[in-house]
């Protein structure tokens, strides 16, 4: 007898026949990722392994976050399959930063803020970039601008101002992560961004926005009328 017939025809598909069939939106993250493994280890089929490496890194994003060298202590992850999840999540933060080099930011600053919590969210120190934008508020390049503790001795204004100058940028998003997770801004992160501030005026740049990102997602100075 096939035991197979006692079970919806859902449950007897694969996940990638159910994502051919029925489209990627209605298949769990651990199929999705099952797919991309494609094998498990023994003792454990792939969508059991899949579920195992999301618990164990705290969700999907926790595993697009991970560097190689973590990944690859992970059980069931050797250098291949590393790899390959590091290459969809470089492939998904450059997906949004196309979309701000071809629109304006300002019109959907949720645009901006998933962009520096993909960027910026899983470091475990401190790092501070700016975004150069043009005169529509498109996003000429990002750079790092800092790492360590943020203050005023460790980011320079003079330097920032330069690059502005050599991007011919307009204006200017700063944004830095929070490894402790709190999304409040210290009294250094708003006595940098008011410095910063006034170096960019003396040069007609605006400061549009400095953005505090954690792994819970990003908190706006401007939008808490802090800029």
């Amino acid at each position: 007898m096939n035991m197979n017939l006692s079970l919806p025809a859902e449950a007897q598909e694969r996940p990638r026949e159910r994502l051919l069939a029925h489209g990627p939106q209605v298949l769990t993250s651990a199929e999705l990722l099952a797919i991309i493994l494609r094998t498990g280890i023994k003792g454990c089929g792939v969508v059991e392994l899949s579920h195992r490496l999301i618990r164990h890194c705290g969700g999907v994003r926790g595993l697009l976050s991970a560097d190689a060298a973590s990944l690859m202590k992970l059980p069931g992850l050797g250098r291949a399959k590393a790899c390959e999840i590091l290459a969809i999540s470089e492939l998904s933060r450059r997906a949004l930063e196309e979309d701000l080099r071809s629109r304006e930011t300002l019109d959907k600053p949720a645009r901006v803020k998933r962009y520096c919590v993909a960027m910026l969210a899983h470091r475990e120190i401190e790092h501070c970039v700016a975004l150069y934008l043009d005169t529509r508020f498109r996003l000429i390049t990002c750079e790092e601008i800092a790492k360590g503790t943020l203050n005023q001795a460790s980011v320079y204004p003079r330097e920032v101002v330069k690059a502005a100058l050599r991007h011919h940028a307009a204006a200017l998003i700063l944004a830095h992560n929070h490894p402790s997770g709190v999304a409040e801004p210290s009294q250094a992160d708003l006595a940098l961004t008011e410095h910063l501030r006034k170096a960019l005026s003396l040069v007609d740049v605006r400061l549009l926005d400095h953005l505090i990102v954690t792994t819970n997602g990003a908190v706006s100075l401007a939008e808490q009328g802090m800029l």
